[in-house]
């Protein structure tokens, strides 16, 4: 092929051509025309030349050029030369002068036009994928239409115009079937930069799909005045959404079902029949929990704020419905309120109760020496330890019904003594140990706590400071999905989380580990962490 042959205003219009085809400008299709007509020259003269390509963007001109620099000392005989070789043929060249060569009209070999062409067509992909990646970068998180082009291997390549986007097997809602061209809408959850060009990722089952399908059903959540706080999905089987409304007037549940349920049925449609529970949202993590397991019915909550566990009574009819099938409800709900949730029955919880009952009543037993009556007595009060027993104000013993003053004090004293007789049996056994002084004497330990931590290998005020919160109050640890319950040193004496912490702490503040400027530093990063997190909610 001979560029000289060729129309070289037939270049321009190429350029033009494949440019409105492929939706790129037309500049970059003859900068790939340029480039790869360099490089077919390269393969005539030599692959070590530095050999540019110029189409006249008016008159579809092509001028070869060869260049080389100057150098003071020449390390590449095919890219530089001397200044002495320079100045032949240029008089004013310095050194880093570009000399240029104009290099004759070239016939192309048939390798070459191939080569060319093979050039030209990867530079028109990487505009195409670079043009695809500014397009869908910043709208990710939007809903999108396109058509299928083809699956491969279960996963969907659609068409959404300016390139191709991948909908992967594990974001298409259970039992979907797709088939070229059959259209489909979906969430753009990605736009990625590979290797191998820019990857636009949509979704199906994203919970960001259900809330943007609502805000184009449901006006009032469009414009804000109707809130989605909180999603829950099961991918085309059951979803659970907590809505609020910011205007009182609002029904916001009313407002997300739609006369005879029309608004809800549009988005169940679209998701294949996925059941959608509409709740209303609350501030008040109880309620918002047994509103979410609707439609069981709910006596009792307990929640626990350290470990973020709540336990949810129901009556015992009623417990297959609030684990629903699989557990499927119980499972929405407890990612709807980001809670760990247990259901218990009024049957297990009373007996749960009675147990705790027994077993407080017989600590009391022996430890006050006194009949089972009193002992019942003081559990129905709320009495958990010697400690409450022995240091409230004895009105408060002596106001309980059955008790008198005289009874107060009595009770108080077999406390107190029962109190120093374990705590001077722990300190014997701390001893026995090996406990160092330190320990015995640091404020906020009893005998019994130290006695506790010495029999786990904890022997010094050092030791004790570099225990972490959790190994003092417990908590939970995931394995397998499962969260496992890990005892505490001292959660027996009910030492949460923040009691621990500001045992630690002082034990290291008091061990010099740390200053009171790192203890206000920390304080006031927890502050700031606080306040971000209360604005990005």
């Amino acid at each position: 092929m001979s560029i000289t042959s060729a129309n070289r205003i037939e270049l321009l219009q190429i350029a033009e051509s494949v440019a409105r085809e492929k939706l790129i400008e037309p500049e970059l299709v003859i900068e790939a025309m340029e480039e790869s007509l360099a490089k077919a020259a390269r393969s005539r003269y030599g692959a070590d030349f530095e050999i540019r390509a110029h189409i006249h963007r008016k008159t579809g001109a092509l001028t070869m050029t060869r260049i080389r620099t100057v150098v003071e000392e020449v390390e590449d005989h095919f890219t530089q030369l001397t200044l002495e070789e320079g100045k032949d043929i240029q008089p004013d060249a310095e050194i880093g002068t570009e000399i240029i060569d104009q290099l004759p009209p070239l016939d192309l070999g048939r390798i070459a036009a191939q080569s060319a062409k093979q050039v030209i067509l990867q530079k028109i992909r990487e505009a195409e994928r670079d043009q695809q990646f500014e397009e869908f970068k910043d709208r990710v998180g939007t809903i999108i239409n396109g058509s299928v082009r083809r699956v491969e291997y279960g996963n969907v390549i659609v068409d959404v115009g300016r390139g191709e986007a991948i909908l992967r097997r594990d974001q298409l809602i259970n039992r979907e079937m797709f088939r070229p061209g059959d259209r489909i809408r979906a969430i753009i959850k990605d736009v990625r930069q590979e290797n191998r060009g820019h990857q636009v990722v949509l979704s199906r089952t994203a919970n960001e799909f259900l809330v943007e399908l609502y805000k184009m059903e449901v006006p009032e959540i469009y414009d804000g005045v109707i809130e989605i706080k909180a999603v829950a999905r099961d991918p085309g089987s059951r979803a659970k959404i907590g809505v609020i409304s910011n205007d009182n007037s609002i029904d916001p549940v009313g407002a997300c079902v739609g006369m005879r349920g029309s608004r809800v049925q549009a988005v169940v449609g679209e998701l294949q029949g996925e059941k959608i529970d509409i709740i209303p949202w609350s501030e008040d993590t109880a309620t918002f929990l047994v509103n979410a397991l609707q439609p069981a019915e709910v006596t009792k909550v307990v929640l626990d704020e350290e470990t973020g566990r709540i336990t949810v009574v129901v009556p015992d009819e009623q417990l297959s419905l609030a684990i629903g099938r699989r557990g499927q409800n119980v499972r929405l709900a407890s990612q709807l309120t980001s809670l760990d949730v247990e259901i218990m029955t009024d049957s297990e919880e009373s007996e749960i109760r009675q147990k705790e009952l027994a077993e407080r009543s017989e600590f009391f037993i022996k430890a006050l020496d006194v009949d089972e009556m009193v002992a019942h007595l003081l559990v129905a009060e709320g009495f958990t330890s010697l400690e409450e027993v022995a240091y409230v104000p004895l009105e408060e013993i002596a106001d309980i019904n059955g008790f008198d003053e005289d009874v107060a004090k009595e009770l108080q004293t077999r406390a107190t003594e029962s109190l120093n007789t374990r705590n001077e049996a722990a300190l014997a056994r701390s001893n026995e140990l090996g406990v160092k002084e330190d320990l015995h004497a640091f404020d906020g330990l009893s005998p019994v706590m130290v006695q506790k931590l010495a029999e786990d290998g904890i022997l010094s005020l050092d030791e004790f400071a570099k225990c972490a919160d959790w190994e003092l109050a417990g908590g939970y640890t995931t394995i397998d999905g499962k969260r496992v319950k890990d005892d505490g040193l001292l959660e027996e004496f009910d030492v949460g989380l923040p009691e621990a912490q500001e045992l630690i702490m002082r034990a290291r503040l008091q061990l010099g580990i740390i200053t009171e400027a790192d203890l206000a530093n920390e304080e006031d990063d927890e502050t700031l962490e606080t306040a971000q997190g209360s604005e990005d909610v």
